[in-house]
């Protein structure tokens, strides 16, 4: 029987949902004999905007560079240790009931997204507007797959999908400007580049500390 994953999101969130995060990705990986289902999370909007405060009125105990305004409150997740213990347990527990993994035994790990967090939605690279990214592209952008620079927005262009049927597909803009670029980032001498979120195999944040 196939893992669904799905399933196992629709699962992480509810569990998640309880204990005030969000779901940022779900993945299960491995061989037959070492499986790993492994779930990101974050605190929720109500969670970040109290970090957000905390930060604002420099409560202590938070890390520095975010009180000095050297790190942005949203590239941070918040989570805690007692956090992702609290979720594996209650997550791992529905997944065991509801049988949604199969098979041989796995190991349930949670963490979260770190600085370098993975981009993957389109609210995702709207949230993170502003921010430094790297990414990958399935197919060439001006000859080249391997882009990094401030991500300066997302925009939606619409295309006809088929005949009466026009369709929007996003888009992000990258100011080049802000970030070193490879050999081939230099030759194709533009000072912004767009692609496709569809084209996009792989996007991350870079850590600004």
């Amino acid at each position: 029987m196939a893992v669904s994953l799905d399933e196992i999101r629709k699962a992480a969130e509810r569990v998640a949902a309880s204990h005030g995060l969000d779901i940022v990705d779900i993945e299960f990986t491995g061989t037959a004999k070492d499986r790993i289902l492994r779930a990101t999370l974050e605190k929720n909007a109500e969670g970040r905007a109290q970090l957000k405060a905390a930060a604002e009125a420099h409560v202590q105990g938070l890390p520095e560079k975010l009180l000095e305004g050297a790190l942005a409150v949203e590239q941070l997740s918040g989570v805690t240790h007692e956090d992702c213990a609290a979720f594996s347990r209650d997550f791992g527990v529905l997944l065991d009931v509801e049988e949604l993994v199969p098979g041989a035994s796995y190991t349930l790990e949670a963490s979260s997204p770190g600085l370098d967090r993975k981009l993957t939605r389109p609210e995702e690279f709207e949230r993170f507007a502003g921010s430094l990214v790297k990414v990958r592209t399935f197919e060439p952008v001006r000859n080249n797959r391997h882009w990094q620079g401030r991500l300066s927005s997302v925009i939606s262009r619409v295309s006809e999908a088929r005949p009466g049927a026009p369709a929007a597909d996003q888009a992000i803009v990258l100011d080049l400007a802000a970030m070193k670029q490879n050999s081939k980032s230099r030759k194709a001498g533009v000072n912004t580049v767009e692609i496709a979120l569809k084209n996009i195999e792989k996007a991350n944040l870079v850590p600004e500390i």
